[in-house]
Protein backbone atom coordinates (compact mmCIF):
# COMPACT_ATOMS: atom_id res chain seq x y z
CA UNK A 1 0.00 0.00 0.00
CA UNK A 2 1.34 3.45 -0.94
CA UNK A 3 1.19 6.35 1.53
CA UNK A 4 -0.57 9.62 0.66
CA UNK A 5 2.83 11.37 0.82
CA UNK A 6 4.32 8.90 -1.65
CA UNK A 7 1.59 9.44 -4.23
CA UNK A 8 2.60 13.11 -4.42
CA UNK A 9 6.29 12.35 -5.02
CA UNK A 10 7.90 11.84 -8.40
CA UNK A 11 9.35 8.43 -7.49
CA UNK A 12 6.56 6.13 -6.24
CA UNK A 13 8.75 2.99 -6.56
CA UNK A 14 10.91 4.21 -3.68
CA UNK A 15 7.84 4.85 -1.56
CA UNK A 16 6.58 1.29 -1.92
CA UNK A 17 9.86 -0.45 -1.06
CA UNK A 18 12.67 1.07 0.92
CA UNK A 19 11.16 4.29 2.24
CA UNK A 20 8.74 3.96 5.12
CA UNK A 21 8.30 7.41 6.55
CA UNK A 22 9.46 10.99 5.96
CA UNK A 23 10.49 12.73 9.19
CA UNK A 24 11.69 16.38 9.18
CA UNK A 25 13.36 16.21 5.75
CA UNK A 26 14.94 12.87 6.60
CA UNK A 27 14.12 9.48 5.16
CA UNK A 28 13.86 6.43 7.37
CA UNK A 29 15.67 3.41 6.04
CA UNK A 30 14.27 -0.10 6.75
CA UNK A 31 17.09 -0.56 9.29
CA UNK A 32 15.57 2.37 11.27
CA UNK A 33 18.44 4.72 10.49
CA UNK A 34 17.58 8.21 9.32
CA UNK A 35 19.28 9.38 6.12
CA UNK A 36 19.77 13.06 5.30
CA UNK A 37 18.59 13.99 1.80
CA UNK A 38 21.19 14.84 -0.83
CA UNK A 39 21.01 18.33 -2.24
CA UNK A 40 22.08 18.60 -5.87
CA UNK A 41 22.64 21.94 -7.51
CA UNK A 42 22.31 22.01 -11.30
CA UNK A 43 24.02 24.64 -13.44
CA UNK A 44 22.74 25.84 -16.81
CA UNK A 45 26.16 25.71 -18.46
CA UNK A 46 29.52 24.07 -17.93
CA UNK A 47 32.00 25.81 -15.66
CA UNK A 48 35.35 24.80 -17.13
CA UNK A 49 38.07 27.30 -16.46
CA UNK A 50 41.82 27.20 -16.13
CA UNK A 51 44.41 29.74 -15.08
CA UNK A 52 48.11 29.28 -14.59
CA UNK A 53 49.08 29.73 -10.94
CA UNK A 54 50.34 33.23 -10.31
CA UNK A 55 52.89 34.33 -7.76
CA UNK A 56 51.34 35.43 -4.47
CA UNK A 57 53.13 38.79 -4.58
CA UNK A 58 51.90 39.56 -8.11
CA UNK A 59 55.34 39.42 -9.71
CA UNK A 60 56.17 36.93 -12.48
CA UNK A 61 58.10 33.76 -11.65
CA UNK A 62 61.25 35.13 -13.30
CA UNK A 63 61.31 38.47 -11.44
CA UNK A 64 64.36 37.68 -9.24
CA UNK A 65 66.33 36.25 -12.17
CA UNK A 66 65.59 39.27 -14.33
CA UNK A 67 66.49 41.68 -11.53
CA UNK A 68 69.76 39.83 -10.87
CA UNK A 69 70.75 39.89 -14.56
CA UNK A 70 69.93 43.60 -14.87
CA UNK A 71 71.52 44.92 -11.66
CA UNK A 72 73.62 42.02 -10.23
CA UNK A 73 71.79 42.54 -6.91
CA UNK A 74 70.27 39.79 -4.80
CA UNK A 75 66.77 39.96 -3.29
CA UNK A 76 66.49 41.32 0.25
CA UNK A 77 66.90 38.78 3.06
CA UNK A 78 68.32 36.13 0.70
CA UNK A 79 70.41 33.44 2.36
CA UNK A 80 73.76 32.28 0.97
CA UNK A 81 72.10 29.13 -0.44
CA UNK A 82 69.45 31.21 -2.19
CA UNK A 83 72.09 33.54 -3.62
CA UNK A 84 74.07 30.57 -4.96
CA UNK A 85 70.91 29.05 -6.50
CA UNK A 86 70.03 32.38 -8.14
CA UNK A 87 73.54 32.69 -9.64
CA UNK A 88 73.28 29.14 -11.06
CA UNK A 89 69.83 29.81 -12.50
CA UNK A 90 70.94 33.11 -14.04
CA UNK A 91 73.57 31.31 -16.13
CA UNK A 92 70.82 29.73 -18.22
CA UNK A 93 69.03 33.03 -18.95
CA UNK A 94 69.71 35.99 -21.22
CA UNK A 95 68.25 39.49 -20.78
CA UNK A 96 67.66 41.54 -23.94
CA UNK A 97 66.27 44.92 -22.94
CA UNK A 98 63.16 44.09 -20.91
CA UNK A 99 62.64 40.60 -22.38
CA UNK A 100 64.07 37.56 -20.59
CA UNK A 101 65.08 34.53 -22.64
CA UNK A 102 66.15 31.06 -21.57
CA UNK A 103 69.12 29.54 -23.38
CA UNK A 104 68.68 26.03 -24.74
CA UNK A 105 71.52 23.52 -25.36
CA UNK A 106 71.27 24.01 -29.12
CA UNK A 107 71.93 27.78 -28.80
CA UNK A 108 68.24 28.61 -29.16
CA UNK A 109 66.39 31.17 -27.07
CA UNK A 110 62.98 30.65 -25.47
CA UNK A 111 61.07 33.75 -24.34
CA UNK A 112 60.03 33.57 -20.67
CA UNK A 113 56.34 34.36 -20.18
CA UNK A 114 54.28 35.30 -17.13
CA UNK A 115 51.08 33.62 -15.90
CA UNK A 116 48.58 35.61 -17.99
CA UNK A 117 50.50 35.04 -21.22
CA UNK A 118 50.99 31.37 -20.33
CA UNK A 119 47.22 30.92 -19.97
CA UNK A 120 46.66 32.63 -23.34
CA UNK A 121 49.29 30.43 -25.01
CA UNK A 122 47.77 27.24 -23.59
CA UNK A 123 44.32 28.21 -24.87
CA UNK A 124 45.49 29.27 -28.34
CA UNK A 125 47.85 26.39 -29.07
CA UNK A 126 45.52 23.72 -27.65
CA UNK A 127 42.48 25.06 -29.52
CA UNK A 128 44.07 24.59 -32.91
CA UNK A 129 46.67 27.22 -33.79
CA UNK A 130 49.32 24.49 -34.03
CA UNK A 131 47.01 21.56 -34.73
CA UNK A 132 43.92 20.08 -33.11
CA UNK A 133 43.48 19.15 -29.45
CA UNK A 134 46.45 17.16 -28.15
CA UNK A 135 47.63 15.58 -24.90
CA UNK A 136 49.55 17.53 -22.25
CA UNK A 137 53.07 16.41 -23.20
CA UNK A 138 52.54 17.23 -26.87
CA UNK A 139 51.05 20.60 -25.93
CA UNK A 140 54.15 21.43 -23.85
CA UNK A 141 56.44 20.43 -26.74
CA UNK A 142 54.49 22.60 -29.19
CA UNK A 143 54.76 25.58 -26.84
CA UNK A 144 58.52 25.02 -26.66
CA UNK A 145 58.71 24.81 -30.46
CA UNK A 146 56.79 28.09 -30.65
CA UNK A 147 59.61 29.67 -28.61
CA UNK A 148 58.01 30.18 -25.18
CA UNK A 149 58.94 28.93 -21.71
CA UNK A 150 57.83 29.01 -18.08
CA UNK A 151 58.97 26.81 -15.20
CA UNK A 152 55.83 24.72 -14.66
CA UNK A 153 54.87 24.44 -18.32
CA UNK A 154 54.56 20.63 -18.52
CA UNK A 155 52.45 20.25 -15.36
CA UNK A 156 50.14 23.07 -16.34
CA UNK A 157 49.78 21.70 -19.89
CA UNK A 158 48.67 18.35 -18.49
CA UNK A 159 46.24 20.03 -16.08
CA UNK A 160 44.84 22.18 -18.90
CA UNK A 161 44.16 19.15 -21.10
CA UNK A 162 42.49 17.35 -18.18
CA UNK A 163 40.10 20.29 -17.78
CA UNK A 164 39.37 20.73 -21.50
CA UNK A 165 35.72 19.83 -22.03
CA UNK A 166 36.09 18.70 -25.65
CA UNK A 167 39.07 16.49 -24.82
CA UNK A 168 37.08 14.76 -22.10
CA UNK A 169 34.08 14.14 -24.37
CA UNK A 170 35.97 12.83 -27.40
CA UNK A 171 38.81 10.96 -25.67
CA UNK A 172 39.43 7.25 -26.16
CA UNK A 173 37.11 5.11 -24.08
CA UNK A 174 39.63 2.87 -22.38
CA UNK A 175 37.19 1.67 -19.74
CA UNK A 176 34.77 0.25 -22.28
CA UNK A 177 34.60 -3.55 -21.94
CA UNK A 178 35.97 -5.45 -24.95
CA UNK A 179 33.63 -6.92 -27.51
CA UNK A 180 32.96 -10.63 -27.66
CA UNK A 181 35.55 -12.61 -29.56
CA UNK A 182 34.34 -14.24 -32.73
CA UNK A 183 35.13 -17.96 -32.98
CA UNK A 184 36.94 -18.77 -36.18
CA UNK A 185 37.35 -22.28 -37.50
CA UNK A 186 40.87 -23.47 -38.10
CA UNK A 187 41.72 -24.61 -41.66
Amino acid sequence: MVDKECQDTAVPALCEGAVKKVHKDRVQHPDKNYIDPIEIEMKDQHAYSFHVNEEPDGKPWYHNIKKFLATQEYPENATNGQKRALRRLAICYFLNGEVLYMRTPDIGLLRCVDATEATRLLEEIHAGTCGPHMNGFTLAKKILRAGHFWMTMENESIRYVQKCHQCQIYRDFIRVPPNELNVMGSP
